[in-house]
């Protein structure tokens, strides 16, 4: 019987057969696949009309624009991160304190091999500040110290370097000063952030140790107080000749003063009744001097136009503004602000609202009937010389609560404040509120009522 035998696996063209006794990984590999990569990318960049046409180009751009934005973002984003900033202006008086200090520690600082191998580190943008001393004999000195200029400069502190970029603006300038805007930053590593108030505790120390045990004396500069001089040393009081006993009552009483800060403010002096007021209804004050230089009558018609809701507007001492103008013309005057102006900002079609006016003057004779006539002026109030109840509720608010006098000798001895207060005015006589804050002050319960009689002047007529 004849078997006939299964057929064999096709052969496939191309297959690499394994010879006995010799391995083979049993994968076919072309030869030619470099090329075919190759003519892949030729066909796309080299072939392609699109992309010599332009579009290819324009893709690229947009590509390496794109990865230029992210790595901008990413640069912005890692440095928020790890860095961090401290900006100092020089309205800051922080701003001269850490100027002295990183000089300070530039020449201080002592030479070393690491410090010659920094030194293309030290800043090569430098400013002056030059500051001259004149003593008692007329001869004077001239300081010079050099600071860091506007720039870029970088210092080690604490373990941690640090940059300081001082800025200064140009463009513009202070308004008063006439000085123009600056600023440092100061930028280090977040984890060293913990160093700014120590430098800066640093610097407030080193500038007042220059300070320490010596007078310093401002003058005003523009809208601010700038140090005049050299600090000077401290002359005891007793250098100075007065008769005897003047020094020491003048030390005792402003150290008394200083002493009873909370005792003066719960009693209001001194007295303050604009403020009071305003505290208590939740407004403003805004403080307006007609005497002030530059001012005119649009300026004035301005700034009451546009006074903040919800204020006070206070006008001291109206009388000094108008009482001495000399009338050039039929509504004009001699001075910044005329009185028809004035007239005009105050009730004018252009006044704001939710604003209300005082007016304080200690001669209301003087001021023009057009300024207080009613409907312009709603209220007049008199503030006048103590009455017997006024004097009577001041020594009872002063004394009272005292731990040294009982309360009932308090009640007791304010009657006697009334009483002889009441007679004095039935004589003719007056005391001023200013008059019995000083004696209240100045002396204990007991000397109050004897020495109060002394304080009464003729009231003029």
């Amino acid at each position: 019987m004849a078997i006939q035998g299964a057929p064999g696996p096709p052969q496939l063209e191309g297959q690499i057969a394994s010879a006995p006794g010799l391995s083979s990984t049993g994968l076919a590999i072309p030869q030619d696949a470099g090329a075919a990569s190759s003519s892949i990318m030729s066909s796309i960049f080299g072939d392609n009309p699109y992309f010599q046409a332009g579009f290819g180009l324009m893709g690229v751009g947009v590509g390496l624009t794109v990865l230029r934005q992210g790595l901008v973002l990413g640069t912005t984003a890692l440095q928020r991160r790890l860095l961090v900033s401290l900006e100092v202006n020089n309205k800051d008086r922080a701003y001269e304190w850490f100027l002295a200090w990183l000089a300070h520690n530039a020449q201080s600082a002592p030479p070393s091999s690491s410090r010659r191998a920094e030194s293309w580190l030290r800043s090569h943008q430098l400013s002056v500040e030059t500051a001259v001393e004149q003593r008692s004999n007329g001869s004077s000195s001239v300081l010079f110290r050099l600071v860091a200029g506007p720039g870029t400069h970088w210092f080690k502190y604490g373990g941690a370097w640090m940059q300081m970029k001082r800025e200064r603006e140009t463009r513009s300038m202070q308004l008063m000063s006439g000085t123009p805007w600056e600023t440092v930053t100061v930028t280090t590593l977040s984890r060293d952030r913990h160093l700014f108030s120590k430098l800066l505790a640093e610097a407030r120390d080193l500038a007042l140790r220059g300070q320490e045990g010596k007078l310093v004396i401002r003058t005003a500069w523009g809208i601010e107080w700038k140090p005049f001089g050299q600090p000077r040393r401290k002359r005891p009081l007793h250098s100075v000749v007065l008769d005897t006993g003047v020094s020491d009552k003048v030390e005792q009483d402003v150290k008394a003063f200083l002493q009873r800060r909370q005792w003066y403010a719960d009693r209001g002096i001194p007295p303050r009744i604009f403020k009071h007021l305003a505290g208590s209804l939740s407004y403003d004050i805004c403080l307006l001097n007609l005497s002030e230089r530059g001012l005119g009558d649009d300026k004035l018609n301005h700034l009451l136009s546009n006074a903040p809701e919800r204020s006070f507007i206070l006008i001291e001492d109206v009388d000094a503004a108008f009482n001495k103008r000399v009338q050039t013309s039929e509504d004009g005057y001699q001075s910044s602000v005329t009185f028809s102006g004035f007239l005009n900002a105050l009730d004018g079609v252009a006044s704001g609202e939710e604003r209300i006016i005082f007016m304080t003057t200690n001669h209301i004779e003087k001021l023009d009937s057009a300024l207080i006539r009613p409907g312009r002026v709603d209220l007049s109030v008199l503030v006048d010389d103590a009455s017997p109840t006024q004097a009577r509720t001041l020594f009872t608010r002063f004394y009272g609560g005292s731990e040294s006098v009982h309360q009932e000798v308090v009640e007791h001895m304010g009657q006697q404040v009334e009483e002889l207060t009441a007679k004095e005015i039935r004589e003719g006589r007056r005391i001023s509120m200013a008059a019995l804050q000083g004696l209240f002050i100045r002396n204990n319960v007991q000397d109050v009522v004897r020495t109060l009689p002394e304080l009464f002047v003729e009231r003029r007529t």
